[in-house]
């Protein structure tokens, strides 16, 4: 019998450099629903739980020198300039969410930290919403952006923001670990993982719910890069993966189904008082409504039929989508409700993402 190929010595130990340092994201507990949800509902919710609405304007900020929060968060110019450029890759692809860099924490939904002794991380999707403290991070930069693995980092946690999960961890892809290398190689410098990290963003299988697709895709900027001997299959990996860099095909193709791009505002359907809409979408799917009150009073914005739906409210601005109001009903037996005081003359927009329903096309909204 031919002896099995010894692994190669790793490119870090052959040119006497430090390990790689990767992304750790923040342990997270499964979503628990009521023992009444089927199967085929929770993994519906699942599946589109962590996206957010299109239509939806994500705003940012980058903790800097001066900022009252810990200096180590505080970021440098060059890799905060690198962010800005990283959410603008993303956001070129034609995609249903926009960014928009603000001037104060407290106005941001992703909070961006540049601690280099946490690590790379960032909470996926609307788990962001979890933490609503001005002066709590969303999003940790552990290294600088300015070179070509840090691009690769800007856009690596950009894409968990937006609800991409580590690619590698694809149930799809296969992979059977050499676990003692891999917990021997995370437990030790630069990395310092316990037990618990490794398990959660490298042995871990996602729950097929959540990924997006049938397949894996090796070159994906949401897949890390591993050094000899840690896979063991497939075979062709047990020398090593190196991603090709950057986005991959798969990487905005998979984007631009999660958030189409959205049709021009002069174009979408309008919502008028009294008069229910059919969403005439599927599961997974989004829809966006126009509405302008004609007079300033309360009014209340909702679903019908038995359906998981999350529902935001908009308000149009010069700057772009102002989030004002939001309700997810997934997993109960209500429906989504919105009861706000809307103004004359402003416009606003109602977006909402289909979960689930028994009958998709007897689920409607209304305002009255």
């Amino acid at each position: 019998m031919a002896k099995p190929n010894k692994p190669k010595k790793s490119a870090a130990k052959q040119a006497g450099t430090a390990a790689i340092r990767y992304c750790s994201q923040p342990i997270q507990h499964p979503r628990q629903f009521d023992p009444a949800v089927d199967a085929m509902r929770a993994r519906a919710i699942i599946a589109s739980g962590k996206k957010w609405v299109n239509g939806t304007q994500l705003t940012y900020y980058c903790f800097k020198s001066g900022d009252a929060v810990p200096a180590a968060w505080q970021g440098k110019a060059a890799d905060i300039k690198q962010v800005g450029i990283a959410f603008q890759t993303w956001f070129k692809l034609g995609i249903g969410i926009s960014f928009k860099e603000v001037s104060h924490p407290a106005e941001a939904t992703l909070r961006i930290g540049f601690d280099p002794q946490d690590g790379s991380w960032s909470y996926v999707g609307r788990d962001i919403l979890n933490t609503r403290d001005p002066h709590e991070r969303t999003m940790n930069y552990g290294w600088a952006l300015t070179t070509p693995y840090g691009h690769d980092t800007a856009l690596h946690e950009i894409g968990h923001a937006l609800g991409l999960e580590h690619e590698h961890q694809n149930p799809y892809a296969g992979i059977t670990w050499d676990t003692d290398a891999v917990k021997a190689y995370f437990k030790g410098p630069p990395n310092n993982w316990d037990l618990q990290q490794i398990d959660w963003n490298i042995l871990r299988k996602i729950p097929v719910a959540e990924v997006k697709g049938t397949h894996w895709d090796p070159d994906s900027v949401m897949e890390y890069q591993f050094e000899p001997g840690l896979i063991i299959e497939p075979a062709r990996y047990h020398n090593g993966l190196t991603p090709k860099g950057g986005l991959s095909p798969a990487d905005k193709s998979w984007i631009v189904q999660s958030y189409p791009g959205t049709q021009p505002k002069d174009t979408l359907p309008s919502l008028e008082v009294g008069l229910s809409q059919k969403l005439a979408i599927k599961a997974g799917q989004t829809r966006v409504f126009n509405f302008t009150p004609k007079r300033t009073r309360s009014y209340r914005i909702g679903t019908f039929g038995t359906s998981d739906t999350v529902m935001v409210l908009f308000e149009v601005t010069p700057s772009g989508n102002v989030q004002i109001a939001g309700n997810d009903d997934s997993g109960t037996d209500l429906n989504a409700r919105i009861d706000m005081r809307l103004l004359n003359g402003r416009r606003y927009q109602i977006g909402i993402r289909l979960y689930y329903a028994e009958t998709a096309a007897e689920t409607s909204i209304m305002v009255w």
